[in-house]
């Protein structure tokens, strides 16, 4: 089994576990030489765990790999929620981007999904992805924390690359909460470091609220199941402009054992291959394979 897996976050639907290996290898390896651990790990030692096509119409085959969605395939509900969090969170790191109005939600119309949607495709984080995109990205998150059958086929396709061999697990966007969850589902893992970049985990409500397993107490001592043992360091990496990890620092809510940490990834503040060529990804994982 591999020494390290991978698990990659949303929009990857038209992707593959060795398309996506191609472009996280280079990236992970000059993490490691940033970090004066070259020559650690190779590239057969590593693996993917993927799940994107899951999220992909059957028989399908647009341009862009997503059905053609427009603002009026925007859900009430979590689709909604997510939008507006995203929305607030580009007018706060972007000054391009004009504010939402009133509490931080979406009316219930069309016009306002509209004007959200508009208001990210002039932002740093969203200039590059069409609409459509990034509706089929809100759907493809609320698919997998509201059906259970998504959740559980995602989460079997990590776990069954996760083996006694694994020293690491390196977790991108919602790949980060799988990642979270199917270390939780094998307690007797041998996994000593956990590293999650641009992750949605610390989101109340929308994400954290509904991990699996429930976390543990009330208020403002919540907390969530730690995915390990004793042998675990979790690492948390953030991008100063990255809109999906709304939460940077994940300490309050997994505990102080729990290490986070912001990057700056410039205009790719999202992208998995920043944050794997920086220096701090690089030494979490080489602690992992130390």
């Amino acid at each position: 089994m591999a020494r390290v897996v991978c698990v990659h976050g949303m929009g990857q639907q038209v992707q593959g576990e060795d398309r996506l290996r191609s472009v996280w290898w280079p990236a992970l390896s000059d993490g490691l030489r940033r970090a004066g651990a070259k020559g650690l790990v190779a590239e057969p030692d590593v693996a993917v765990g993927f799940y994107g096509d899951l999220f992909r119409p059957a028989g399908q085959f647009l341009a862009a790999g997503d059905p053609p969605y427009t603002a009026g395939d925007v859900e009430d509900g979590f689709e909604r929620e997510l939008l507006a969090a995203w929305w607030q969170a580009a007018a706060e790191s972007d000054p391009g981007v004009v504010a939402p109005d009133g509490d931080g939600t979406l009316a219930a119309t069309p016009r306002s999904v509209q004007a959200a949607l508009r208001a990210l495709s002039g932002s740093k984080f969203f200039a590059n992805l069409a609409l459509r995109a990034v509706v089929a990205d809100l759907k493809q998150v609320r698919a997998y924390l509201t059906d259970q059958q998504v959740r559980e086929q995602a989460r079997g396709r990590v776990m069954a690359q996760i083996g006694p061999d694994t020293r690491v697990v390196v977790a991108h966007s919602l790949g980060s909460v799988v990642a979270y969850e199917a270390l939780c589902a094998l307690p007797q893992h041998g996994v000593r470091a956990l590293v999650t970049i641009g992750s949605p985990l610390g989101i109340r409500n929308l994400v954290f609220d509904r991990l699996q397993p429930a976390p543990a107490g009330t208020g403002k001592e919540l907390r969530g199941t730690w995915p390990g043992g004793e042998q675990l360091a979790w690492t948390n990496l953030a991008g100063a402009g990255d809109v999906v990890a709304l939460v940077k620092d994940l300490r309050p809510l997994f505990g102080e054992r729990q290490r986070s940490a912001m990057l700056s990834n410039g205009v790719h503040a999202h992208d998995a291959t920043s944050y794997l060529t920086d220096e701090l990804c690089g030494k979490a994982i080489a602690k992992g394979l130390a």
